[in-house]
């Protein structure tokens, strides 16, 4: 389904019933309504950063629904469109603690070679109905990637932005992962806790400290 080792990890997710139902529900909801992201793009989260890449986790919750926006990865657009409020605050916060101009492009597909997986908790949405494919049964498979994930040998940082994102930490338990937890860059809430918060730094810290390669953070 994947196209890479993803598919060997989630084999036996693919086969539950809930999984069958939700794809059933996701299916029919593209053939009758307009659903965000494009249908090829609602793995790319995991086409983009292989398993064992994996790195980094940004946890978000759904997809953007606006036309054009959604790619299938967490915070991330288009460049063809303009830049949602919380990646100009992501932006921000990367300038004010790493130095890294504020870009020009907005996609985060750079971020996702370096190992940087970019999660949405809800992996589809109705166009301009936000929430729409929340409780389909996406939020089980998600919780059961950061299990998964959890399970990882490798040290991952696990970046939580929110009180949603935050709640998934129940899942986080092996001591060898860092979660790195703030507000969410939403206007509603950066200037609580995410402005100041110096994720991309606290991140590349802890690789660097694990024997790993850094995080480039650039865009562009």
């Amino acid at each position: 389904m994947i196209g890479n080792n993803w598919d060997i990890y989630l084999k036996e997710e693919f086969q539950k019933d809930y999984f069958q139902e939700l794809l059933k529900f996701v299916n029919e909801e593209y053939q009758t309504k307009t659903i965000f992201p494009p249908k090829n793009e609602v793995f790319n989260a995991f086409r983009y950063t292989p398993y064992e890449e994996v790195k980094v986790v940004i946890l978000g919750q759904d997809p953007y629904h606006g036309v054009g926006q959604a790619q299938g990865l967490s915070f991330s657009v288009r460049d063809t469109v303009a830049k949602p409020p919380s990646l100009q605050n992501i932006f921000k916060e990367l300038e004010s603690d790493l130095g890294i101009p504020f870009p020009k492009k907005n996609s985060l597909i750079p971020w996702t070679k370096e190992g940087v997986m970019l999660l949405n908790s809800v992996l589809t949405v109705e166009k301009d109905k936000a929430a729409s494919h929340r409780d389909k049964g996406w939020e089980t498979f998600t919780d059961r990637v950061i299990q998964i994930l959890n399970q990882k040998e490798e040290p991952i940082v696990f970046l939580l932005w929110g009180s949603y994102a935050r709640a998934k930490k129940s899942f986080i338990t092996n001591p060898k992962h860092l979660i790195i937890e703030s507000a969410h860059p939403s206007p509603f809430s950066a200037y609580n806790g995410f402005f100041g918060s110096k994720p991309f730094s606290k991140a590349n810290a802890f690789l660097r400290k694990n024997g790993q390669k850094e995080i480039d953070w650039h865009i562009e």
